[in-house]
């Protein structure tokens, strides 16, 4: 692969991470997998809407789901996604400064 397409790859896998909102469903899926239903509730948006959200994520490879029953559930499809936004985090602390640390998943477990 090109250089050029791998920073191609790389800003369009950013582009999951350019929403508030994806960037909380990020936050909730640390602590472990949800469903649709738990986390439109927790980030306060229509279900449907959620579900777009998390479509794109996953199709960014960004989250991963499993079906059991009726119910759908994501989940981070690695780890080093949520520790990346964690570094982001830091790094938005060091720059503006008061920000609560977040913790890695690593440091969850």
């Amino acid at each position: 692969m090109k250089k050029e397409e791998f920073y191609a790859l790389h800003a369009d896998f950013c582009k999951t991470f350019t929403n508030p909102k994806r960037i909380e469903i990020l936050d909730l899926l640390r602590g472990g997998e949800l469903t649709v239903t738990d986390i439109q509730k927790k980030i306060g948006i229509e279900k449907a809407h959620t579900s777009l959200m998390l479509n794109f994520m996953r199709t960014k490879n960004v989250l991963k789901m499993r079906r059991a029953g009726t119910n759908v559930y994501y989940s981070i499809a690695d780890d080093k996604i949520a520790d990346a936004c964690v570094v982001m985090q830091e790094a938005l602390a060091g720059v503006i400064g008061n920000i609560p640390r977040a913790r890695s998943v690593r440091e969850r477990r």
